[in-house]
């Protein structure tokens, strides 16, 4: 869930559009944030944990110079939470690459061991990102090795094709390579993101943008010329051409829980606008609802995201739209604030229950999504605090069973609530009324009826269903990993494993 961007202007300095840019993608990740630019000569690098605007102040304009540079903002999904972490992070061979990375790898035990001991390479970090960027450099030096150093873009071209043979999982990029260019790929199924933007730049030629939302793009006068193909690589040289190339044969296969809560909704992505699949979400739910025959007094969404679903539910079955729950703009997104404790003590700073909407009535909060379920039942507790009568529950995306392994914080089974409980059993666990979800085939239908090219979509989410494949013992990986609590660990269930039978390959 990070987001990255990468712009080359063929006059200007890029640091201020590059910051204007990420603020526009900071939903994407607030743990940290890094730029770095290209002179021609030199880069220029810098990078910490925090929000953009914390980050980076105005005299970073004056250090963070040249015409070419690239931005990322950290949600971390694997590796620690320490600075050290944060990217872009760098290789001086071949060439010089710097390299921004949203998504995850999932073959990163193999790719680790042969990046360390067959290549001799040292690895300063446990990022994801950092393995993916040696791979790429090892096989960039391998191209060369074959094609000599005279046609250094053929050789780029070569490397990402061998780096996605060799690599699994999923990963939108953007590198800054230096006497070369900017370089963008994605990977062969398109899980994650990515897409090319142009604006015409003073005399012969344009500049270029890359980011994971075309939200990024506007703000600074870019116009989206189309999204980064399925395993195609695009480089941008420096004299500002643009070439592309299709590296490996590629299926477009996104990742289905952007559309769900990760984009805003303002973002197209893959031809698919994000607000007009969450209005069809909206429908779909709403036939649910009108089926159950329950008396409801007022739709609520849970703010900000579950908005433009909570609007189309209430136009569908003619029940009153309220905004009863206030959201304190002061406090970040608790689905990614690292730490379970973290979240749960955030939930009750970060929304408020307008009494006079509650006393005495049936409420429909609508969430966009329940992972942990942390975060909604606070808020149940709220409305009855408030005076609600009833309180029931609308989730616009179907039970959340199975980690999600392709760059979404939900790294262990035994943090998902839905996991090994019935709906009745979650509705009871959770204090409400009544519970719906979302049907998947109602969810894929809202995001697929946006563009008929979608080959399909990674729902492993809900389904289990692994596009790239992943072997149990990777998952038994996560399940034990630094990244789950000692209190997660402790829970009754967590002795079982996985097994054959529990994965499955998309």
């Amino acid at each position: 869930m990070c987001g990255i961007l990468g712009i080359a202007n063929r006059d200007s300095d890029v640091f201020a559009e590059i910051y204007d840019g990420l603020l526009m993608l900071q939903h994407r990740g607030q743990d940290a944030s890094g730029i770095v630019t290209y002179t021609g000569e030199f880069f220029r690098e810098r990078k910490a944990n925090g929000l953009v605007k914390d980050v980076f102040g105005p005299d970073d304009a004056d250090t963070l110079t040249g015409k070419v540079g690239m931005g990322h903002v950290r949600y971390p999904t694997a590796g620690s939470l320490s600075a050290a972490e944060a990217q872009p992070f760098f290789v001086n061979a071949p060439y010089g690459i710097y390299l921004v990375h949203n998504g995850n790898i999932t073959n990163t035990a193999e790719q680790r061991e042969k990046v360390t001991a067959k290549y001799s390479r040292h690895l300063r970090t446990t990022s994801d990102s950092e393995i993916l960027l040696n791979v790429l450099a090892d096989k960039v030096a391998d191209a060369i090795k074959v094609n000599g150093n005279r046609e250094p873009i053929r050789n780029i071209f070569a490397g990402v094709k061998m780096t996605m043979e060799r690599v699994q999982g999923a990963y939108s990029v953007i590198c800054m390579i230096a006497g070369v260019g900017m370089l963008a790929f994605r990977d062969p199924n398109g899980i994650r993101p990515l897409s090319v933007a142009t604006r015409s730049a003073s005399g012969d030629g344009d500049d270029y943008a890359f980011a994971s939302e075309d939200v990024a793009f506007g703000i600074n006068g870019f116009e989206k010329i189309r999204d980064v193909k399925p395993g195609e690589a695009i480089l941008i040289d420096l004299d500002g051409n643009m070439h592309c190339h299709q590296a490996v044969e590629g299926k477009l296969n996104p990742c289905i829980f952007e559309y769900v809560y990760l984009a805003r909704p303002d973002s197209m992505l893959d031809g698919v606008s994000v607000y007009k699949t969450q209005l069809r979400m909206g429908q779909a739910l709403a036939q649910q609802i009108k089926d159950s025959g329950l008396e409801i007094d007022s739709i609520i969404p849970v703010p900000d995201s579950a908005r433009p679903v909570a609007l189309e539910v209430a136009n569908s079955t003619g029940i009153r739209y309220r905004e009863a729950l206030v959201k304190n703009r002061y406090v970040g997104r608790t689905f990614i604030m690292p730490g379970q404790q973290e979240r749960k003590k955030s939930v009750r700073r970060k929304l408020n229950a307008i009494p006079l909407e509650m006393k005495g009535l049936n409420v429909l909060l609508i969430d966009d999504s329940i992972v942990r379920g942390n975060t909604i039942k606070k808020i149940v507790e709220m409305c009855r605090d408030a005076g609600a009568k009833k309180v029931y529950i609308a989730s616009a995306s179907p039970p959340v069973k199975y980690p999600n392994v392709y760059g979404i914080d939900m790294p262990t089974k035994h943090e998902l609530i839905a996991n090994g409980l019935e709906i009745e059993e979650i509705r009871q666990e959770l204090g409400a009324d009544a519970l719906f979800y979302q049907k998947l085939e109602d969810l894929i239908w809202a995001a697929k009826e946006g563009n008929a090219e979608i080959d399909g979509f990674d729902c492993s989410c809900f389904d289990g269903k692994y596009i790239t494949g992943v072997t149990a013992e990777y998952l038994d990986g996560l399940e034990n990993s630094t990244r789950v609590s000692a209190k997660i660990k402790d829970m009754p269930n967590s002795g079982s494993s996985w097994n054959k039978e529990q994965v499955a390959s998309g």
